[in-house]
């Protein structure tokens, strides 16, 4: 899996560019500002229709533009995948792929899958169970091909009894319809992110000795209710709250991992540094283990990497990105800084983009 060339039209300072990009390793150096994180954000625009930075489009937009639009050419083992997507001010979309009209942005995302290495994947150990949700989520919708349907089922069916509960008067019956296909989709999904966490577990815990000393290190998987319990019991048993406060409180969608190092949260005992580190290890991790249960790898976009490790760890995780053998994209300000870690890997394919002012200059 890699991206054979990337065309980018107006998407903040990137008023035009067309570049083919080495299907091994690519550094993009330039001063703040310059558009070379802006890069980053256009592949992601191409996997899944928006920016890392957030959901906002017409932050996206060139100020003097109504609209953008990215292009790129994806080679995999079925060949050669054109991609596309526009994005105008005024909310049109246009999401194509062989050509043709996609039916939603998950189809992109199953062509050009990414992982993203920024500032925000910190959050990782900070941020809320949403983040790490969603961080498995990215694991089980490329490995498990019902994932997704399954998901859309329950976020529906959930909408559908949080609304029953605002209700003044609760309908029995329309609540029992509900509850029957929300506790078979959360069951299903529940097991496929078992099974997927397991996979991950079992690969992490054989990394995280080279990235980061912690003993005591352990990792769980909360299936967002009491595991000696069915979901259908805590839905009976929790009905009573739940209506009281108009949502329900237990279910997927309160799923987490929870990351401890001797029974206390990993983000309150590790230092900084080693939290960078751990989370390296967590996304190191996703792609192998997706390479592993897929036979595919996904492409890493590594934003500003001078900025957030220091050399000795820099050069940690870029030896098992050179491990994955996968194309990676990685941005800082200083050209040697972000050379000096492949020094020693001249079998490598390294592309240097220069950025200025929202142009490439080699």
């Amino acid at each position: 899996m890699s991206l054979k060339r990337l065309v980018v039209q107006n998407l903040r300072n990137l008023t035009s560019v067309d570049i083919q990009p080495s299907l091994d390793v690519n550094l993009i150096y330039g001063q703040n500002g310059s558009g070379k994180t802006s890069i980053l954000e256009a592949i992601h625009v191409l996997s899944l229709g928006r920016s890392f930075r957030g959901p906002k489009i017409k932050a996206l937009i060139n100020e003097l533009q109504p609209d953008m639009t990215v292009f790129g050419r994806v080679a995999d083992v079925s060949g050669e995948i054109p991609l596309g997507v526009s994005r105008s001010r005024i909310g049109d979309s246009a999401f194509k792929a062989h050509g043709q009209p996609v039916s939603s942005l998950a189809e992109l995302a199953a062509l050009l899958p990414l992982q993203v290495i920024n500032a925000d994947a910190f959050l990782l150990l900070e941020g809320s169970p949403s983040v790490r949700r969603q961080f498995l989520d990215w694991l089980v919708f490329h490995v498990e091909p019902g994932f997704f349907s399954a998901w859309k089922a329950s976020q529906r069916c959930l909408k559908q009894r949080n609304s029953i509960l605002r209700r003044d008067r609760i309908e029995g019956s329309e609540l029992r319809v509900w509850e029957r296909e929300l506790i078979a989709v959360s069951e299903q999904i529940s097991q496929m992110r078992a099974k997927a966490f397991a996979a991950f577990s079992e690969v992490f815990h054989q990394l995280i000795d080279e990235f980061v000393m912690a003993d005591g290190l352990t990792l769980s998987l909360y299936r967002g209710w009491d595991k000696d319990k069915s979901y259908s019991d805590v839905l009976a048993d929790t009905l009573e709250r739940d209506s009281r406060l108009g949502y329900t409180g237990a279910g997927i969608h309160r799923g987490d991992i929870r990351i401890r190092i001797k029974g206390h949260a990993a983000a309150d005992v590790l230092s900084r540094g080693q939290q960078k580190l751990l989370v390296c290890a967590m996304k190191i991790t996703q792609g192998v283990v997706f390479a592993k249960l897929t036979g595919r790898q996904c492409i890493y976009l590594v934003d500003d990497l001078p900025a957030e490790l220091d050399e000795q760890h820099r050069q940690l995780l870029v030896d098992w990105l050179d491990r994955l053998n996968t194309q990676v994209f990685v941005t800082g300000v200083e050209q040697e800084a972000l050379l000096a870690p492949w020094q020693n890997k001249p079998e490598r394919d390294i592309k240097l983009f220069h950025v200025e002012h929202g142009e490439i200059l080699g």
